[in-house]
């Protein structure tokens, strides 16, 4: 299967359109030519997510800052959150929610500011982790309003965290890559999984478009030709799978150190990969090896718009109906680094804007209001958004996604994320998180030489710093 072509996309768009009589008259209509339209729709769709973590007088409903708790959500689904309200007020300029989750992400930096808080140990992962620093970086990259005085800023918090990934790294099995958990005693210990490490992969992109430093455009080389070479999880051909075992598992087949795939693919992880490329593509001067990854990714994507759906994005888990409080999320991030890419690697915009579009008005018809969900709010949005209307399957995850690909249609009339070259103002700090500064890349902000950008493939600088770093963690 392969996607629509963009005249084939836009026709399908405008019958999908035509079509919005039929549905129920409380639905949102979005009309993804107009941005008064798609701002009036996200406006709608972002209350209603915003009612799930703090009441109308702003009082957080789990009692602590920072966490939804109500229906169990992981930790991550909260930086999660913070970050698609971050892209909200980027597209829309609705900064009715900026003290709130600025607030939110501080509490949540722990004591060290490594987004390592105590009471997070039971169930926090590297990919956990990194959801936060993707809501950092968008900050950074869009100048969300900074910390106050004395804490650290977006940039820094940032490379906090890539520091603390850069000392995971495990050669002695899977030939590297991070695992899935960052704890030994938490189940998925023993998986080293994409999101892990195609985040890390796109972390280290984003640092070094944002920076301008090629050590971290070194790291995202080492880790992409790790996935795609070593370890099974991307293929020559830009299949994306979910993970795999470090340990074997002979009743399965499973050889273990890394050799037998997880063979399920989800929206996010290719999201995931593609915001990578995509960044690196814009870092390399649009080089074509960047060019060839980031079009092979979004190639695969076919299979998340299957044509018995009217070619309306669909996650797997969709059609048995056994998707989970993660999954039902899924789809959002997919459709925040189409728009990233369209803005970033503007040869991509006719391959993922049509999409964006005709799921987007796909999305915002499964969102109604109490008259027919019969609950309280407005406009809470449904899972399947090639259903006429809502399906009766609502929470944070739903919202997020549905608000993720609604506002990602304002993407043409966006700037691109800035750079600290560009006016980015956000402040680093390239030692935070390891408690020292000795042997971590140190930042040159001035301009990146095409000799730099071309030195993204020499891993000297990265393999010094992982020696030293992930020697000392190993032991440990």
């Amino acid at each position: 299967m392969r996607l629509l072509s963009a005249a084939q996309a836009w026709t399908a768009v405008s019958l999908l359109a035509a079509n919005l009589c039929s549905l129920p008259a409380s639905a949102i209509v979005l009309d993804p030519n107009s941005q008064d339209s798609v701002r009036a729709a996200s406006k709608d769709v972002a209350q209603v997510l915003w009612s799930m973590y703090a009441t109308t007088d702003n009082q957080v409903i789990s009692g602590i800052t920072g966490l939804l708790t109500y229906p169990p959500y992981y930790w991550w689904q909260a930086g999660a959150m913070f970050g698609q309200l971050i892209d909200y007020w980027y597209y829309t300029g609705d900064d009715g929610y900026n003290d709130m989750i600025r607030d939110g992400l501080i509490h949540q930096a722990g004591e060290k500011w490594d987004f390592m808080p105590a009471n997070q140990s039971k169930d926090e992962g590297n990919d956990d982790q990194l959801f936060w620093a993707f809501t950092l970086m968008s900050a950074a990259e869009y100048n969300f309003p900074n910390p106050p005085d004395g804490t650290p800023g977006w940039l820094a918090l940032s490379q906090s965290i890539w520091n603390q990934l850069a000392t995971r790294w495990e050669a002695a099995t899977c030939g590297g890559g991070v695992r899935w958990q960052i704890y030994q005693w938490l189940p998925g210990w023993g998986y080293k999984n994409l999101a892990s490490n195609g985040g890390y992969f796109q972390l280290s992109a984003r640092l070094a478009l944002f920076t301008g430093n090629s050590t971290y455009a070194d790291r995202a080389v080492e880790i992409f030709d790790w996935l795609q070479n070593t370890s099974p999880l991307v293929t020559h051909d830009y299949v994306v799978y979910d993970g795999a075992n470090v340990e074997a598992n002979p009743s399965k087949g499973d050889m273990g150190n890394c050799t037998k795939p997880d063979t399920n693919q989800w929206t996010y992880n290719y999201g995931i990969m593609i915001g990578g490329a995509a960044y690196m593509y814009n870092y390399t001067n649009g080089s074509d090896i960047w060019r060839e990854r980031l079009t092979g990714f979004i190639n695969k994507t076919a299979i998340f718009f299957p044509e018995q759906n009217n070619g309306i994005m669909t996650e797997p888990c969709e059609g048995p109906q056994n998707c989970n409080g993660d999954m039902v999320s899924f789809k959002g991030y997919l459709a925040r680094w189409y728009a990233v890419s369209a803005q970033i690697a503007p040869f991509t915009a006719p391959m993922v804007m049509p999409h964006l579009q005709k799921s987007g008005i796909a999305a915002a018809q499964s969102c109604v209001g109490p008259s027919a969900t019969g609950v309280g709010g407005s406009y809470e949005c449904g899972n399947r958004w090639y259903q006429n209307g809502y399906d009766g399957k609502s929470g944070v995850g739903q919202q997020l996604a549905a608000l993720s690909i609604i506002a990602a249609n304002m993407a043409p009339w966006s700037k691109a994320p800035l750079t600290s070259h560009s006016g980015g103002t956000s402040e680093g700090d390239p030692g935070l998180g390891t408690g020292e500064d000795e042997g971590i890349p140190k930042l040159d902000y001035g301009v990146a030489t095409t000799g730099d950008k071309a030195g993204a493939a020499i891993l000297t600088i990265f393999m010094t710093v992982a020696t030293v770093g992930g020697a000392y963690w190993l032991v440990i």
